[in-house]
This record gives structure tokens, sequence and C-alpha cells, in this order.
């Protein structure tokens, strides 16, 4: 009996010390448990949670837009050109529209600031034909703009602004590294609303808005809204960086319905770069002719791959030729740079200088080939004066000492009806607007640098050496 009694209350006392111990230190946890859970329960009846293996909503939660917005809205300009238009041409223009007219005609965008001393990237579209530039900071401060220099082709100006103070700008960022569905945001000034920003994500890459222009760069795709105004802006990531000049959007509207594009960062630095340093874009080439990878030239070419760049042709004495790459290789990537389409080569090419040296990856008889290509520098061999009517070329030394000159365009071919009812080819055009032209570049400077409306004046230096003037009227 005694036995039985020592054992009951040796029983009772370990299951007062088992019960002891779970109610201080076992239920306090699974309160704290169950509280978790429940808390998660009724949040998720408001909120749907994805529970897939990545877990966006958080991310994308994590994300602060207001940093971006702060670093980048003081530093995106309004853009204002004026442009006068010209005086009658004749009597009957004179009495028709009673006499000289100055009607200033205006056109908005934006711009971006990337130097505080007042270097401003914008759209050559912005400022093409602007006798008058105005642009107004965040501030509502307003400055008078020198045009540096633009890029026609890439859609890209260089303007200069002497402010009285040091000013905020956009530093460039890598957009080589931006990637498809990243966050971006707009900054602009969309229908004239000063320092708007939207939101969206990089929706492609390498986008090529001319579908068989083969000398049209790629553009970064995005779905923040960019409207009429917006030209010119900045598309920066959410660090603040500038990856992006908005350029164009894809509507029947003419307003925002989920297409915007915008001209690379890289492309747009490289554009910068060199007309501060030489004046004009520096073009780098490798010496190709590609033709699309399709079924086709698949087949005939014996290649089993389905994307790349496929070379056709390879252009003497080019980079090309001297590192090796031959009709038939199929370009995969170019500096560790995947290469998918055509416009991915010349998005990544025209970020780039001549002499500079990159690394070319082919698949050539299904082996991958690492080639170092020089690129060289593009030359323009001819150019059309379209406004006289006429395509002139770089003559050789030789030919300019027959006239007795050291400078000087040789007209190559008439281009319009009127022009071609004379003999024109071979005879030497030595100054347009008084200015002394040595190549085709400089006579496409000359001419792209002119308002719209604005008189070409000629000298033309005949086959009996006379020069003679003509004025071609717009």
């Amino acid at each position: 009996m005694k036995r039985f009694l020592s054992l009951l209350v040796v029983s009772i006392f370990a299951g007062a010390i088992t019960l002891g111990a779970y109610k201080l230190f076992v239920e306090p946890e699974y309160k704290e448990s169950v509280t978790a859970s429940d808390q998660v329960k009724s949040k998720t009846n408001i909120i749907p949670v994805s529970y897939s293996s990545t877990n966006t909503n958080a991310i994308a939660s994590n994300i602060d837009f207001t940093v971006a917005a702060e670093k980048t809205v003081n530093a995106v300009v309004h853009v204002k050109q004026y442009g006068v238009s010209r005086t009658p041409r004749n009597l009957m223009e004179f009495f028709r529209n009673g006499g000289p007219q100055e009607k200033r005609i205006q056109g908005v965008g934006s711009g971006v600031i990337i130097t505080e001393d007042g270097y401003i990237v914008t759209n050559n579209h912005v400022i093409d034909g602007a006798s008058e530039l105005e642009v107004t900071l965040n501030n509502n401060k307003s400055y008078k703009a020198e045009v540096i220099g633009t890029a026609k082709q890439s859609d890209i100006a260089l303007l200069k602004i002497d402010a009285d103070e040091k000013l905020s700008y956009i530093p460039f960022g890598d957009s080589n590294v931006a990637k498809t569905g990243e966050w971006v945001l707009a900054v602009g000034n969309p229908f004239n609303l000063t320092s708007t920003v939207t939101a969206g994500i990089i929706s492609a890459k390498s986008r090529d808005l001319n579908e068989g222009d083969r000398n049209f760069q790629s553009f970064i795709q995005t779905d923040a809204a960019i409207n009429p105004g917006n030209s010119g802006g900045a598309l920066v990531n959410t660090k603040g960086e500038l990856i992006g000049i908005n350029t164009a959007i894809t509507s029947q509207t003419g307003s925002y319905v989920g297409y915007a594009f915008a001209v690379p960062s890289n492309n747009a630095r490289k554009i910068v770069e060199d007309i501060l340093e030489f004046g004009d874009v520096q073009r780098a080439i490798i010496g190709i002719g590609t033709i699309p990878l399709n079924a086709s030239t698949k087949k005939e070419y014996g290649i089993s791959t389905s994307q790349g760049v496929l070379i056709d042709t390879i252009e003497e004495n080019s980079g090309a030729e001297k590192a090796g790459l031959r009709k038939g290789d199929v370009i995969k990537e170019i500096d560790g740079l995947k290469i998918r389409k055509f416009s991915d080569l010349t998005g990544y090419v025209n970020s780039k200088s001549p002499d500079d040296v990159i690394n070319v990856s082919v698949i050539r008889d299904g082996n991958k080939l690492d080639l170092p290509v020089t690129l060289s520098k593009y030359v323009i061999q001819t150019y059309n004066i379209d406004d006289v009517g006429v395509e002139v070329a770089n003559p050789n030394k030789k030919y300019l000492e027959k006239f007795d000159l050291d400078h000087g365009v040789v007209i190559s071919k008439a281009l319009s009806p009127k022009m071609q009812r004379y003999n024109l080819e071979g005879l030497i055009i030595s100054e347009i607007d008084g200015k002394k032209v040595k190549n085709v570049l400089e006579v496409k400077q000359i001419i792209e640098s002119k308002y719209p409306e604005e008189d070409i004046t000629i000298s033309l230096i005949d086959t009996n050496g006379e020069k003679r003037e003509f004025v071609f009227q717009n």
C-alpha cells in the first residue's frame, strides 16, 4: 500500500512538472505560431498572393519609386522651339499674304540635363528647324539654348545652356545590362504638364521600328506612359540612372496606347561624346552584309540554329575580313552579349567607336569560334541634296586639280527631272551658302543645319573652270 501511494505521489509530481513546462515553454510558442498564421490568412483575404517560386508581389512591394523620381525630376527640362516663316519669294506671294510673314511657330518637348554645367540631351525632331530654343527648368527658370550638334539618323541632339547655378543632372546608366521586365520611370512634359513621372517596365529590347531599314538602330520598348511632349525626356531605372531617351510612341490616336520607345543610353552617350570631341558622330562598322536567318537561308547554308545574324558578304579590307569572318558564319554573341537578331547587333555596334575591338562569337560548320574584330570608320561616300535635286560624291585629288581646286564635291547624279535636263554630272560644287566644302560629310552638315524653308546658295565650277552661283528656293 505504501509502495502504491509513493508511486502515485511521484506520478502526480511528474505530471505537474510536465504540465508546468508545457505552460511555460511550449504553449506561448504555439500561440505565437497560430497568431501569425491567422494574420496571414486574414491578409490573404484582402491581397491575393502568388505561391509561385518567385514571389513577384513581395519584390514589387520593396521597390521605392520615390528615390528615382526625386533624383531625376529636377534634371528633366521643358524644351520650346520657335521657327520664323520665310518672306515671300515673289510678288504673287507678297500680295496674297500681305507682305513678309513673321509668324512664330512653337513646338514643345523634353530634355535631360547630363552635366551640372548645362549640357542637355533631347531628340533631334524636338529641335529640328528651330530658329530659337528656350529651355525651362523644373524651378521655372528659363534660358536660351544653343544647338551643339545633332545626329539625325539616331534622333539625338545635344544642347547647351549657360545657367547661373550648378544644375541637377542624371548620370548615364548601362542600357546593355537593363533587363526585360525591369521597372523603369519615364520623366518628361507631356501635353505641357511639367515634370510628369510615369512608371512601367521594359517590355522589350533591341526593337526595330523600321523593318528592312538595315541602318536603323534598336530601341528599348516600355509600357510606361509616354505622350506628345515626352519626346527627349528620360527613361530611368529605379536607381535614378539614365538608361534611355524617350523618342517615339506607336499609336493610331497620337496618344499613349501601351507602346513607347527610347534610344538606349549607351547609344546616346556615345553620340554626345562624339559631338563634343569631333563635332560629328563617328560611326563604327564591322564590315559585313547580312541576310535574314529563316527556313530558306538555314537550308541553303546548312544551319541548324534559329537565332543569330547570318553573314552574307564581307567588305574588302574591313575589320571583318582581317579578323577572318566568312560568308555563312552566324554571329551569336558580341562581347558576351547574346545576338538574336540584326537589331541586337546594330544596337551594340552603334555604341562603339572606330578602332574599338570587339569579340565576335560565331557558329561555323557547327563549331563555335571567338574572333576579335577591330571596328572601322563608316565614311559617307554620297549624299543627296534633295532640295537642289542632285547627288554629290567625294572626288579624288587628281580630279580636283583639273579645276585648280583643293576642295569641293562632285555632282555624281541629277535626281529631279528638272535637273536631269542639264548636263551636271562631273561638275564641282565648291561652296554652299558661302562656306567651302571639302567632302560629302561637310555638305551633309551644312544642309541639315538649315531651316526647312531656308534658301540654298550653290557655288558651281563649270567645265571651263568658271564659278557660277545659283540660289535654290524652298
